[in-house]
């Protein structure tokens, strides 16, 4: 069989896909529309603030199954950027976008969980603020709205609907968006549930289909290594270990990512949280291989595919009509899922952590900033040109050395942290990583990261500003 390295995908998706694509995307209309009805059999019309709890976590009401579900979809949005990495690096991808990952996550299931819990915290910046003061509240918003533009996945679904539908970049950006705005304006955090409980499955089968068609049709292991580059078989891939373990930093920043904690804050118990993020982490640990295997194999059948899109071309290439359209389904399920959770984090940070008091909770503010999101991430799309590597690199790097760092400090040492003392080293770390990226390093300068620049940075600053005052008394 002939495989081709660029290809027509309107001469290659037959009617049948086309059915099963457009079913499962009515499918999710379906069960957003579902959610909503159920809100309003419980609805009291007269409780704003009942409501809006109901906006932001789902009243708190969140089951194992829903969570389980809710947080994996939300996770893969950037599956353009990890088979990327797998095509161009191959198990370098599964050790600094999986392996990394799991350790952040049990770390978050079995410690973070129970610190959170006793706090009765709607968002990130409102837990921040109540572990440390309203300073440390207002600076953490601003970290976390921009930690949460989903640049990464507005990019991923611009490439998506460019490649399916032949349009530019760009278009499919703004088509894309504006879908999922429309819906997650709709109905809230609900919508975000709901809707990820069809995308879960989708997407979690359609890579799965992916790997088996690939194995049925190449073998196994024995193919990759007859057809693949020694590096794509190296943990390090390549770039050495210091770079290989900035990744286990920004991975870290799972620990301070406010979908985490929005779904933590969302469960029904402090139990579901903590097994909801376990069993997700071995969900996780199985699409990854599925996802890094698929982009292994799509490098070694089509070696000079544009490494972006590479995955998709080759997977509409090896797949059966029927079967096309469910996995083209599934990638569009893998963004969507992530996009939709950022959007509404977006939108919340921006109309109740940002917002004096007697503005908190506005549902109208809450429209406008998913709006404002929205846009703001198709601009920056292309400010980084379609890079998602970049993107991921570049907020991780602010996220794991600014605001990481505090925070841990302050569930390690509860107290002890005060609210200045969090801005102060906050800001030091932004500056420090500011700077580390624009200026022209000498020498070994060059190889040291910023994000590593920034935990120093960090540090420095909780502990000179805490000796200070000390001094001071």
């Amino acid at each position: 069989m002939q495989f081709s390295e660029t290809i027509d995908f309107k001469s290659i998706i037959t009617t049948v896909d086309w059915i099963v694509f457009f079913s499962i995307l009515l499918l999710t209309l379906a069960m957003v529309i579902y959610g909503q009805s159920l809100k309003k059999k419980n609805q009291q019309k007269n409780d704003e603030e009942y409501n809006f709890l109901d906006l932001l976590l789902m009243g708190r009401q969140l089951t194992l199954p829903m969570f389980v579900a809710t947080l994996v979809a939300t996770w893969y949005g950037g599956i353009f950027g990890v088979t990327k990495i797998a095509f161009e690096q191959g198990i370098f991808n599964f050790v600094t976008q999986g392996f990394f990952w799991y350790i952040a996550y049990i770390i978050f299931a079995l410690f973070i969980v129970k610190k959170v819990a006793k706090y009765k915290a709607l968002t990130l910046p409102n837990l921040v603020g109540k572990m440390f003061g309203p300073r440390s509240e207002k600076l953490s918003a601003v970290f976390n709205f921009f930690n949460v533009l989903p640049i990464a996945y507005v990019i991923s679904l611009g490439l998506l609907i460019q490649a399916i539908f032949g349009c530019t970049m760009l278009t499919g950006m703004l088509i894309g968006t504006s879908v999922v705005i429309l819906y997650t304006l709709y109905g809230g955090f609900r919508a975000v549930v709901f809707s990820d409980i069809v995308q879960f499955f989708v997407m979690c089968l359609g890579v799965f289909l992916v790997l088996i068609f690939s194995i049925k049709l190449f073998g196994g292991v024995s193919f990759l290594k007859a057809n693949l580059p020694v590096t794509h078989f190296s943990p390090t891939g390549g770039v050495g270990l210091a770079t290989t373990l900035v990744w286990g930093f920004i991975a870290l920043s799972t620990l301070v990512d406010p979908n985490f904690y929005q779904r933590v804050f969302a469960a029904k118990s402090e139990k579901v949280a903590r097994n909801g993020i376990l069993i997700s982490t071995l969900i996780w640990f199985l699409f990854d291989i599925c996802t890094t295997a698929g982009a292994m194999y799509a490098r070694a059948v089509i070696p000079e595919a544009a490494s972006d899109k590479a995955y998709l071309i080759y997977a509409v290439q090896i797949l059966p009509a029927g079967v096309r359209g469910f996995v083209l389904a599934g990638i569009l399920a893998t963004i969507l899922s992530t996009l939709d959770s950022y959007l509404f984090i977006a939108g919340t940070t921006v109309s109740f952590d940002m917002m004096p008091r007697k503005w908190k909770g506005k549902v109208s503010l809450y429209h406008l900033g998913i709006i404002l999101v929205g846009l703001l991430a198709i601009f920056m799309g292309i400010v980084f040109d379609g890079n998602i590597k970049e993107v991921w690199k570049t907020l991780g790097s602010y996220s794991a050395s600014c605001l990481l760092l505090p925070v841990m400090y302050g569930y390690i040492f509860p107290g002890k942290i005060k609210d200045m003392q969090f801005v102060f080293a906050s800001l030091l770390g932004v500056i420090t990583v500011s700077i580390w990226r624009n200026i022209t390093l000498p020498g070994f300068w060059q190889n040291v990261d910023e994000l590593y620049m920034g935990i120093v940075a960090t540090s420095l600053g909780l502990i000179v500003y805490g000796l200070v005052g000390k001094f001071k008394k």
